[in-house]
């Protein structure tokens, strides 16, 4: 039997999952679980390159394990970054095949660093923060994937660490490290309800973003006063609000409705009042679904956290087994008790 591709994805704990995040990835890595050797990081080192809270971190790290074992994720694809601590042990390593130039370069740095000065944090910019692209590829290639599905804006990341993997390569005369593909799959962009010209997220503010596991009282007033045109629309065009809730209603797979309220549009019979109620029936249907889901397991916790604790030392054995033959290979020593 032919072996499964591998697959990696990453995801920082930072609070709610909204369907922007659902959507536009995680509904993805359940799919991608039934054809992929799939491995799914909460990647709690990551978070740490901004200013942060200890304990929200930790809460945060463990609110989102509960939200995506309740959205479908495999308890046994899912790990937590720091318990497998190969990941930063491998970080020093690849810092040693990258250039100082390469990281200044990348986009996110920039972005967040002019993000960190106007949060007024007294203008610190952690080495980490210009750093964690290297960490990315340590999560990525330890494992030696073959995919990572990514979007746009990660496409440079991805790019850095498939030169790590060259170098390395190179260096040590061996194809050791696999140069991992990016995994494009058809995933709809899910902008925010408020402001539909801007993609849906928690910086923006609350009404900028739709909670999976949000209250339904609050989900069908947010939908219910969704932006639907802006008064930039070009004449003929449809505009960015009904996008967006077409979008929405095509996402939560109601072909049907989607397709009647399609011809309403088409031929200028749409009342913007039906298909507002059709997106808010199909989004609380789905958080119907994923509130019970995650109340069952939350009343299991101890058990479920002891399964994460689990998954994560299991899937810290093929983290051991990479980093070993890289010591071996760049001649540093391998602890042997």
């Amino acid at each position: 039997m032919e072996k499964k591709k591998q697959v990696l994805s990453c995801i920082q704990p930072t609070g709610d999952l909204h369907f922007g995040n659902y959507f536009g990835a995680v509904k993805n890595w359940v799919d991608l679980q039934e054809k992929y050797d799939c491995v799914y990081g909460v990647v709690d080192y990551h978070a740490m390159t901004m200013p942060y809270d200890p304990k929200k971190l930790r809460t945060n790290t463990w609110e989102l394990i509960f939200n995506l074992l309740a959205v479908g994720i495999k308890e046994e694809n899912l790990f937590i970054q720091s318990l497998i601590p190969e990941h930063s042990e491998l970080c020093w390593i690849f810092n040693c095949f990258t250039s100082y130039g390469m990281l200044t370069r990348m986009t996110q740095f920039k972005d967040k660093s002019i993000q960190n000065k106007e949060s007024g944090a007294d203008n610190f910019i952690s080495a980490g923060l210009l750093d964690y692209p290297v960490l990315q590829a340590a999560d990525i290639l330890i494992y030696r994937a073959d995919y990572v599905p990514v979007g746009k804006d990660q496409e440079q990341h991805l790019e850095l660490s498939r030169n790590i993997a060259q170098r390395f390569n190179h260096q040590v005369g061996k194809e050791f490290f696999v140069l991992p593909e990016t995994l494009y799959t058809e995933v709809p962009k899910v902008m925010s309800p408020a402001a539909p010209n801007k993609k849906m997220s928690k910086s923006l503010g609350e009404k900028h973003y739709i909670n999976v596991f949000g209250e339904e009282a609050r989900i069908r007033k947010q939908i219910k006063s969704a932006v639907t045109d802006t008064g930039e629309t070009k004449e003929g065009e449809m505009s960015a609000g009904i996008v967006n809730l077409f979008t929405l209603l095509k996402a939560c797979e109601k072909t049907e409705a989607h397709a009647a309220l399609m011809l309403d549009y088409e031929s200028g019979n749409l009342k913007y009042v039906d298909l507002k109620q059709a997106v808010a029936d199909a989004l609380v249907e789905k958080t119907t679904i994923f509130r019970a889901k995650k109340a069952e397991l939350q009343s299991n916790k101890k058990e479920i956290k002891n399964k994460i604790k689990h998954a994560s030392y299991e899937i810290r054995k093929q983290a051991q087994a990479t980093l070993k033959e890289v010591k071996d290979l760049t001649g540093l020593m391998n602890v042997r008790f």
